[in-house]
């Protein structure tokens, strides 16, 4: 004899994968993710790599704890991204003058030239989403309120 219900999948079943907010977070992710890929391709980054870019052109130089702190990265994710992103030189890492302790990361100017080529990149996302901008920044603002609740929560 089987557990009462158990052949069916009630409508209020907390465990019902397409009601989990975790899920629909991960699966809308990674798929607005694959949307970047073939725009960032042509300008050589990856979506993490482009992360870090935004960052830089919007204040340059930064310390490796800012960017680390502004992209919510840990250290060991970040020096990678830093390492190819030099590589590529797109960036400079240097001791930072005023704390050797701390490491300055600058733009080089092949970096700095690569944000009028980005540009476009924000208006195509757009586009290929075919949804309003204005959903989109309803949708930045309740996924703000969910990564700061998300915060507040801390770790079981």
């Amino acid at each position: 004899m089987g557990a009462p219900d158990s052949d069916v999948v009630r409508a209020e079943d907390l465990l019902a994968l397409d009601r989990q907010v975790c899920f629909a977070l991960a699966v809308a992710s990674r798929s607005v993710i694959a949307v970047y890929r073939p725009l960032l391709e042509p300008l050589g980054l990856t979506h993490p790599q482009y992360l870090v870019m935004l960052a830089l052109w919007e204040q340059a130089p930064r310390s490796g704890r800012e960017l680390s702190e502004v992209l919510q990265l840990d250290p060991g994710t970040l020096s990678p991204l830093l390492k190819r992103l030099e590589a590529a030189g797109l960036i400079r890492r240097e001791r930072d003058q005023r704390d050797e302790r701390q490491l300055a990361v600058t733009l080089t100017e092949a970096g700095a030239a690569l944000r009028a080529q980005a540009e476009r990149i924000p208006p195509a996302v757009v586009a290929r989403l075919g949804m309003e901008l204005s959903e989109l920044e309803q949708l930045h603002a309740s996924l703000t309120r969910v990564i700061a609740a998300a915060r507040s929560a801390g770790p079981a």
